[in-house]
């Protein structure tokens, strides 16, 4: 196999292929939308941290609370069902928040209400989305599709903040989140054109465990519960990137809406290189790689708060990038290949609940730092934090793994699962 079809094989599966291509279309437009809330927000506030701070922390909450459910719904239910449910009501939310821009009507607290519904919608959306991922694919290509879904995410992270930033100058932000909600419905339309025969499912049972099953099965595999552990703290102290990256581009830069957009496309840039980078990944990456990647995030966020100049800044926000989306995408390689295919669904919401609900949390730590010491600040406590708790990985991961005769007993009964589902 050629290099260049190992990195695209997955999409010569059809269902893999209007997955991608509904993706693309609904996440740019869901960037689009966050750049142009982000900015009406602050230009409603008078750029207040604070206020910005109150919209992260409420569109996040409801993965705190709900995404354990959410991924139980994904273990029991018909994961195309759950997601084309998820992104109508996406859709009606962000046409309903449109509309009171464009008629002058949106408030504040319109913006607290629509952010704290959206990340309902999200707590089911999301273990679905990245579940269902084996299901178009089946196990070989797991790997290869799930860094895939990552590099198309980026491509829309980088398309749609520089969309976004010179549409809001040239029409406004309502217009903006009406092509939001347009967006969703290429979602939607893809899930109902794929062929249902075709997805690699695994065979329903009677089982009714729930979300504390799940935790107990968890329990007992240190390998993932390091990882995870891992991932919390740099959720919580590092990746707060929708508040900070707005506070650095609009008080210590004074970037306009063009400018201010140009930082999130750096950022996504740099996520895009890393998600290209992992297609080729076909095995479970070890822990001492997901504590290294780790690492190097830590180094690239402290560096990013020092940044002198706006040019010095965008290319550090490269550099991020780049080491957010290695992190991110090895630890949940690690945990979604680690995992058996009954509880993946599960195992999948607490990564999410750890990853983005750990976020109003952060956003609150952040946003009060950044009001104390300045937007700098949230860069460079949040890089050494990550960087101390990477070192404290590194050595306990030493010692942390699962047995080898615990692990090739796990890893050929999971195979034997995956064999029975494709």
């Amino acid at each position: 196999m050629t290099s260049a079809a190992g990195v695209l094989a997955s999409l010569r599966i059809r269902n893999f292929r209007l997955f991608a291509t509904g993706q693309v279309a609904s996440v740019a437009g869901t960037w689009m939308m966050v750049v142009a809330q982000d900015w009406l927000v602050l230009e409603m506030t008078g750029d207040s941290g604070t206020a910005l701070g109150i919209v992260t922390a409420l569109q996040f909450t409801p993965i705190l609370l709900f995404t354990l459910y959410g991924g139980r719904l994904a273990d029991r239910y018909d994961k195309r069902a759950l997601l084309t449910a998820a992104n109508s009501a996406a859709c009606v939310l962000a046409l309903a928040l449109a509309v009171l821009v464009l008629t002058d009507a949106v408030r504040l607290w319109w913006l607290y209400v629509f952010a704290f519904a959206l990340g309902l919608v999200n707590a089911v959306e999301v273990p679905a989305r990245m579940s269902f991922v084996s299901e178009l694919v089946g196990a070989e290509l797991l790997p290869n599709a799930s860094a895939l879904s990552a590099a198309y995410f980026n491509v829309a992270r980088v398309v749609g903040p520089a969309a976004a930033g010179l549409l809001v100058s040239l029409l406004g932000t309502g217009w903006v989140m009406l092509l939001n909600a347009v967006s969703y419905l290429a979602t939607v339309a893809a899930l109902r054109r794929m062929d249902p025969g075709a997805l690699h499912r695994t065979a329903r049972t009677a089982d009714r465990s729930g979300v504390g099953d799940g935790l107990r099965y968890l329990a007992g595999r240190r390998d993932l519960v390091i990882a995870l552990s891992l991932v919390a703290v740099i959720a919580v102290a590092g990746m707060n990137f929708q508040l900070t990256l707005p506070l650095l581009a609009k008080t210590v830069f004074h970037a306009d809406a063009s400018s201010f957009g140009l930082v999130t496309t750096a950022f996504a840039a740099g996520s895009l290189t890393a998600a290209f980078s992992g297609t080729l990944r076909r095995s479970r990456p070890s822990a001492r790689l997901v504590a290294g990647s780790a690492a190097l995030f830590g180094v690239a966020e402290t560096a990013t708060g020092w940044a002198p100049t706006y040019p010095a800044a965008l290319a550090l926000l490269f550099l991020t990038g780049f080491a957010t989306t290695h992190f991110a995408q090895a630890a949940n390689h690690r945990v979604q290949m680690g995992s058996e295919p009954s509880y993946r669904g599960r195992v999948l919401a607490l990564y999410t609940l750890i990853l983005q609900g750990s976020t109003p949390l952060g956003a609150v730590l952040v946003a009060w730092l950044s009001e104390q010491a300045g937007a700098r600040s949230g860069f460079v406590v949040g890089g050494l934090v990550s960087l101390g708790a990477a070192g404290v990985a590194l050595v306990v991961g030493e010692g942390a793994t699962v047995s080898g005769a615990d692990t090739a007993v796990r890893e050929k009964k999971g195979a034997k699962e995956r064999g029975v589902a494709s």
